[in-house]
């Protein structure tokens, strides 16, 4: 398996400065009940681009109750509002026990911050944390049927106006990628860190046609524009593989 440092890159300066100042005053205003503060998410990936994605930062403090709250909120307004952090911070703001008593609801995302966080301050809570296989294969098959359900109804309803199929696909591009991701995992894998190779090595091991699968990525990130032909043949190619996806899902079984 990969190390956490082989999983994430370093950000730059700047982004650490960025989310640093932002924090400084919600961590004041927390005083014993702040825990751990943690960049997670695409901040700490290659693909990153601060004018594009915000940066993602996760609080867990020890409680969060309504006088927590109250005493927080004029400081998160105030980061928010600085000039230098551009409102460029994504702030969630979870409790220990949220923490430890959500793995099984959201057991994709704390794997996803598992292994990529980086600890800003505090202690390290995220790094103990177990998630069972069999909470990720649920999760999995929820999720893609649902985008899947969402796809087809869009297909029906918007067929003939190519530019609502190509929205749906780009807009959609991001969850899939973490969904490809998880489906690796769960055949003992660790994903590749790029998300071109990534749906090349699910299409292998699941038996899937890569291409059909790169659709919503080539919509987010090819810079070429697609002629309307084009883009339905990619959203058809997509919506038939993701149907044999979610079929060797359901037959999956997992320890």
């Amino acid at each position: 398996m990969l190390t956490h440092g082989e999983l994430r890159i370093e950000p730059g300066p700047e982004t650490l400065a960025q989310a640093r100042e932002w924090l400084a005053p919600v961590r004041a205003a927390l005083g014993p009940d702040f825990l751990a503060a943690y960049l997670t998410g695409s901040v700490l990936t290659q693909s990153f681009d601060a004018k594009q994605s915000r940066i993602n930062l996760l609080v867990v403090a020890r409680t969060l109750d309504t006088d927590v709250l109250e005493r927080i909120a004029p400081a998160c307004r105030a980061s928010a509002a600085a000039k230098s952090a551009n409102a460029g911070v994504e702030p969630l703001f979870l409790s220990r026990r949220q923490v430890e008593h959500s793995i099984d609801v959201f057991p994709i995302e704390w794997l996803e911050i598992h292994e990529r966080h980086l600890l800003l301050e505090g202690e390290d809570l995220v790094a103990s944390l177990e998630v069972p296989a069999g909470f990720l294969r649920l999760q999995c098959e929820h999720e893609l049927r649902g985008k899947h359900i969402r796809l087809r109804q869009t297909y029906l309803l918007a067929h003939d106006k190519t530019e609502d199929l190509e929205r749906a696909l780009r807009g959609s591009a991001s969850g899939f990628a973490t969904l490809f991701r998880t489906l690796l995992r769960l055949r003992g894998e660790t994903p590749p860190g790029d998300s071109a190779k990534v749906i090349q090595r699910l299409a292998d091991v699941y038996g899937l046609d890569a291409t059909g699968v790169l659709g919503p990525h080539l919509m987010r990130y090819s810079p070429r524009r697609y002629k309307s032909d084009e883009i339905l043949a990619l959203y058809r190619k997509f919506l038939v593989e993701m149907d044999r996806l979610v079929n060797a899902i359901d037959e999956m079984h997992v320890t």
